[in-house]
């Protein structure tokens, strides 16, 4: 059986946030209810190139793959291979740079969904590179917003960002002088960097604050700090597993005593009604993502069904 072949171009045709959130949401849900099984990303290599690669598989919706990607001077390259469960066809290649951008940032609106106060308007975030857009649209899609605030270490890529997403968002998007600047006031506060420093720190929350922290996934790199992670009346992650490999921001503190691991639930358990979220509307909640191998196959199953039915992409025999 011939395997299609799909390029980023026509992922990038196919694929809208609203579409990914729904996959998201609901390959987060089957990871809750036990349907889905999930294993953490591995990584080998040198200093010059590491691969990584990340595995799930989906029974009821008849699908497992996985996601690799290499990583090195010449940049990082991605693609997610999808399974038929009930064949073992190799039945989709897909070219996943975009792919990845937006089951991230589907998967930052799903906590948001689930754990920002209903009413909450403002945001702020840190980062304005690749993946801070997608973070922008999904929060977006997922809550009235009426003001964004952007920080960024290089003024004019600030000044950028905060001019296209205006335009993209219609949503007035303001380039703050700081971190502290853009967190400070904000209901849903947003870390997207590759930073090794904490970029939020917990004296600049407000009472009944969201934060989704998605770029660190290293134990060295932090992107909150200890007291960021101590206000949170609720924890969550997308894979604890990974966490306890990845989470700079979990493992430090819980080294220290100031949490513990039985605070930690997983985002997938909210989704499936099996853990209760805010609990007050002065709850500061915190979704620490890792970008998981279920939120791949969840949009790369949506993306192969909807080329599939349109005759998008090559076939390719191998």
């Amino acid at each position: 059986m011939p395997a299609l072949l799909l390029t980023e171009k026509e992922v990038e045709g196919l694929l809208r946030m609203d579409d990914a959130l729904v996959a998201v949401e609901e390959g987060l849900r089957a990871m809750g209810r036990g349907e889905a099984t999930n294993r953490p990303r591995q990584r080998v290599g040198t200093r010059e190139t590491a691969v990584n690669v990340m595995l799930a598989s989906w029974p009821a919706r008849g699908y497992a793959g996985f996601k690799y990607y290499t990583a090195s001077r010449a940049g990082i390259r991605f693609w997610v291979h999808l399974f038929d469960m009930a064949t073992g066809d190799l039945i989709a290649v897909i070219q996943a740079d975009r792919l990845g951008q937006q089951r991230t940032g589907a998967a930052s609106g799903v906590a948001t969904k689930y754990l920002a106060r209903a009413d909450a308007s403002t945001i702020g975030i840190v980062g304005t590179g690749w993946q801070a857009a997608s973070q922008l649209e999904a929060v977006c899609a997922v809550r009235s917003i009426r003001r964004i605030r952007c920080s960024g270490r290089d003024k004019a890529r600030r000044d950028a960002f905060a001019k296209k997403m205006t335009s993209v968002l219609g949503v007035k998007v303001e380039a703050a002088r700081s971190a502290e600047e853009a967190i400070r006031d904000a209901d849903v506060a947003i870390a997207a960097t590759n930073s090794s420093e904490p970029v939020i720190h917990g004296d600049w929350l407000r009472t009944g604050c969201h934060i989704n922290a998605m770029g660190a996934n290293r134990l060295e790199t932090r992107e909150l700090d200890d007291s960021a992670v101590q206000k949170c009346a609720f924890v969550s992650t997308d894979s604890i597993e990974q966490a306890k490999a990845e989470s700079g921001d979990l493992v430090e503190p819980i080294k220290r005593g100031l949490i513990t691991w039985d605070r930690v639930h997983e985002i997938g358990d909210v989704v499936a009604g099996k853990v209760n979220g805010r609990t007050t509307a002065a709850d500061i909640t915190l979704f620490k993502s890792h970008g998981i191998a279920i939120e791949d196959i969840a949009v790369a199953a949506l993306v192969f069904e909807r080329a599939r039915d349109r005759g998008i992409g090559q076939s390719v025999t191998l």
